[in-house]
């Protein structure tokens, strides 16, 4: 019983947390749209922690939909040449710029915020992702180029750190060859 009320308050505390962070203000949709590279990946998540040294670059396309939804679709280049890619569709909210989707590998619930974007340079994006009783926070930072300025990564880490990710799980991701077009 004790474990159940902790594994209950650990979940509640990660809603709360989540609940506080906002997308950025003035988000906007359509400038959203094209292609990102996924450059900054952080996470305490176990299965992150095992394949962290592996992950290398790879490429996002976002893509709105009329309705207001984000279609998102992600490749990265395999050491072998095959590619590993991944689609969702980020359902829109009352909130601009705070999406939600099931993964559609994963099964996972994800609660995404845009909480900071300048869309000609680089993107960070915060989610909260639940599978059960299981929630975890993972960062992003995203880049129109791969390579990004000292300041943009300085705050992907602050980002990730107030999120409770610890040092040794934020990740500048090595680059990498694109995966040609699906």
């Amino acid at each position: 019983m004790t474990s159940l009320l902790t594994l209950l308050g650990a979940v509640l505390c990660s809603l709360t947390v989540s609940s506080e962070v906002l997308p950025q203000a003035d988000f906007n949709l359509q400038l959203m749209a094209g292609k990102w590279y996924l450059t900054g990946f952080a996470t305490n998540a176990e299965w992150f922690v095992r394949r962290k040294g592996s992950m290398k670059t790879g490429t996002g396309m976002f893509k709105p939909t009329a309705d207001g939804d984000l279609d998102m679709s992600y490749a990265s280049l395999n050491s072998d040449g095959s590619c590993w890619r991944m689609n969702n569709l980020a359902k829109k909210s009352d909130m601009p710029g705070k999406f939600t989707y099931t993964s559609q590998r994963w099964g996972n619930v994800n609660d995404m915020r845009v909480i900071e974007v300048k869309y000609d340079e680089y993107a960070l994006i915060y989610t909260v992702k639940t599978k059960g009783q299981e929630a975890s926070v993972v960062t992003k930072l995203y880049g129109r180029a791969e390579d990004l300025g000292a300041d943009v990564m300085e705050k992907f880490k602050q980002v990730s750190l107030d999120a409770g990710i610890l040092p040794e799980n934020i990740v500048f991701l090595p680059k990498n060859d694109e995966c040609p077009p699906a």
